[in-house]
């Protein structure tokens, strides 16, 4: 099932493009990671798409439908977002957090029944955070806020998820953990989209890879044909030599030894 289509999309801020002719379509058990230097539009690319900025041209389209003619309702009913982090100056309970993400199947004014308890308590199981349900989230680590988030979003019941750099600031152990999870949702029928500075992590988890260059230039692929020294290379403006350097001391991070599908094109 189709979840996302993008065709000719044309990106940025105000009057100024930023990137163009972003070709991507993302089915239901696939992941997409996002990846490009800083300022090249990753976090304007996720915005255009949850019609949160317009876009400079091309289409849309959420499960078959064209953007424009959605609801934010019915837009929350095909994604869900996870931001890159959260402010959390309330001592609002970590339950009563990932309950909000029902609210899109709430009418006007409407409480949370029931059925949406439920649900949530299913998000805070499957996130394996069910301990923390009556904790302050604003007392929380970051990487319980960060599960608290995607908790979430799966509460939602979106069928496509979009995640700004999940694995931001975590260290291996929770990264590895990280790319299980949503590896595991993926397995489930979701559709993920996500964003991060790290190629390595993307080659680890996606499918699929949109790369998007300073230049505003987009191309998509598979990700053991999009993360390699030469592509890498050109993306960043890095020496082959430099990108080498790089797989081999994360391979020596991870204490591994093993061989990551970007090594076995080398």
């Amino acid at each position: 099932m189709e979840l996302i289509r993008t065709t000719g999309l044309a990106i940025g801020a105000a009057q100024k493009t930023v990137a163009r002719g972003i070709d991507i379509t993302l089915c239901r058990s696939e992941i997409l990671g996002v990846l490009g230097p800083n300022g090249a539009g990753k976090t304007t690319l996720f915005r255009t798409i949850l019609g949160l900025a317009p876009a400079h041209d091309g289409d849309i389209l959420l499960g078959g439908t064209p953007m424009a003619q959605l609801t934010r309702r019915k837009i929350a009913h095909r994604i869900a977002y996870v931001p890159q982090s959260m402010s959390a100056p309330f001592p609002d309970k970590v339950s009563d957090y990932v309950l909000a993400g029902r609210t899109a199947h709430l009418g006007p004014f409407a409480a949370p029944g029931a059925a949406d308890r439920t649900r949530a308590a299913s998000a805070l199981a499957a996130l394996g955070i069910t301990a923390l349900a009556d904790a302050p989230i604003n007392r929380i680590s970051g990487g319980e806020r960060q599960a608290a988030m995607i908790a979430r979003a799966i509460a939602q019941d979106a069928p496509a998820l979009m995640l700004d750099e999940p694995d931001a600031a975590l260290d291996f152990r929770k990264r590895e953990q990280l790319a299980q999870l949503l590896q595991g949702l993926a397995a489930q029928g979701y559709g993920l989209i996500f964003t991060s500075h790290d190629p390595f992590f993307i080659e680890r988890v996606a499918d699929r890879v949109l790369t998007i260059d300073r230049q505003g230039h987009c191309r998509t692929g598979r990700a053991d044909e999009m993360i390699t020294d030469a592509q890498l290379s050109a993306l960043y403006g890095m020496a082959e030599h430099d990108v080498r350097q790089a797989r081999r001391g994360r391979r020596a991070e991870t204490g591994t030894g093993r061989m990551s599908r970007m090594d076995a094109n080398a």
